[in-house]
């Protein structure tokens, strides 16, 4: 596998290390990765001047004992699954490393450089994480391109860690987040079931459902960027009786895709994708009640109507599907479903095989909230901050919204030779963005 493994013996740490072992979704996303396809997300951090490397260096390395995941490093024992150890031989200019040379440009340049970035591999022999520093842009500027591995943590566990080691700390601080607030509402929903048939019955693989996007994925990347005022699609949620920003971005991608399809691969009445949903602080199931932070996420299946509908009626539509999963508490189901099959793991196999078929859906779309308020590094503002997220073998699409302040942005990987004209998408997702608030402005 390219990258190697991390074959240093866990004796290395000097002292007997605390191991902790891998979720059973850690090890699947570990699994899922292959020749040509990356395990990890990234942030990309813009900031509005140049920014200076050791200083950079020194914070994040005296802020590292906050966010202890990020000095752990894979190991290996015969018979065993991965599981994580402390790394005590960790070198911070491995991995928050100088970009010099980098030839980057605005707009479409910038967007090239990172896809590229974005393709490179972390070392499996040390912490799956490494900030690609950019100290200045033409025209002003910096940008900072941090990946993590998924297996290491998942997008609200990613935020956290921003918060612990990247933003500069906040004399005024909440102590509440909006990832934990997401997180509490996700709680209290845990006490709420309904039957596991009735949510099977609706994430149910629909073999005769057709994806634009299936086909071998290559090792190459491209990226664009679209975005929105968070509080215009605020606005929109607050339109529709019961709906909600996560409905108002699913909008946004139907009816930009829509656009963008029309052109290319003629006409579908709708295309299925899998929306990721955290569950982090629920209780554990039996079966991981060792592991810790990492990735704790289920998904619900739903069916984006493409077509020239108003975008407040395509809005509509989506919020009665999502609510119907929401109070069907599907995610919770699935996740419960999965970690029984994990007991017998060939059945598991089996269940991940069927629901990561292009048949199943076609591309996922996330949404983590990041933070509320502007943040700085090095006393240096973030003035744009975008999520992306690796796609996977035959879904060469992948959308991943963040918040950010009063901005949401939309970042869209894919895989060049597949999904061409990722950038027209991109602005197709802005324009339905933009159609979509001012139908509710205008009302």
């Amino acid at each position: 596998m390219p990258g190697g493994v991390g074959d240093r013996p866990a004796h290395a740490v000097g002292v007997k290390p605390r191991v902790r072992r891998l979720s059973t979704e850690d090890l699947s996303i570990l699994a899922l990765e292959n020749e040509t396809v990356a395990g990890h997300a990234c942030k990309v951090v813009v900031l509005d001047c140049g920014i200076e490397l050791d200083r950079l260096r020194a914070s994040i390395l005296g802020r590292l004992d906050r966010a202890p995941e990020l000095c752990m490093r894979l190991c290996y024992a015969e018979g065993e699954p991965a599981f994580w150890v402390p790394d005590s031989e960790l070198d911070i200019c491995a991995h928050v490393v100088l970009r010099e040379d980098a030839e980057v440009r605005d707009g479409p340049g910038f967007r090239a450089w990172v896809a590229r970035v974005f393709e490179q591999r972390l070392d499996r022999s040390g912490p799956l994480w490494c900030i690609d520093v950019i100290p200045s842009m033409p025209g002003g500027g910096a940008a900072l391109i941090w990946r993590i591995h998924h297996a290491l943590a998942d997008g609200l566990t990613a935020m956290r860690m921003a918060e612990a080691v990247l933003w500069d700390e906040r004399p005024d601080a909440e102590a509440t987040t909006d990832a934990r607030m997401f997180a509490a509402d996700l709680r209290r929903a845990t006490h709420r079931r309904l039957g596991v048939a009735r949510s099977a019955a609706r994430e149910v693989p629909q073999p005769w459902r057709r994806s634009p996007f299936q086909g071998h994925v290559g090792a190459r990347r491209a990226v664009a960027f679209a975005t929105a005022e968070l509080d215009g699609m605020r606005s929109v949620a607050r339109a529709i009786d019961g709906a909600t920003v996560n409905d108002a971005v699913l909008t946004v991608v139907a009816g930009g895709l829509w656009r963008w399809l029309e052109a290319r691969h003629g006409r579908l009445r709708r295309v299925r994708v899998k929306v990721p949903v955290s569950l982090h602080g629920m209780s554990l199931t039996d079966h991981d009640a060792g592991a810790e932070s990492g990735n704790r996420d289920s998904f619900f299946f739903v069916d984006l109507p493409l077509g020239p509908a108003a975008p407040l009626e395509r809005l509509g539509e989506i919020r009665r599907a999502t609510t119907v999963r929401k109070q069907g508490h599907d995610t919770q189901h699935i996740d419960a479903v999965m970690h029984e099959l994990a007991r017998v793991p060939q059945l598991r196999e089996f269940a991940e095989q069927v629901l990561t078929h292009p048949r199943s859906f076609a591309f996922s779309v996330s949404n983590v909230p990041g933070p509320r308020h502007r943040v700085c590094v090095q006393g240096v503002s973030v003035c744009a901050l975008h999520s992306l997220v690796e796609i996977r073998e035959n879904h060469a699409l992948r959308v991943a919204a963040l918040s950010y302040a009063n901005t949401l942005s939309l970042g869209l990987t894919v895989d060049p030779t597949l999904v061409v004209d990722v950038d027209d998408l991109a602005e197709d997702m802005r324009i339905e963005a933009a159609a979509l608030i001012a139908s509710v402005m205008s009302r």
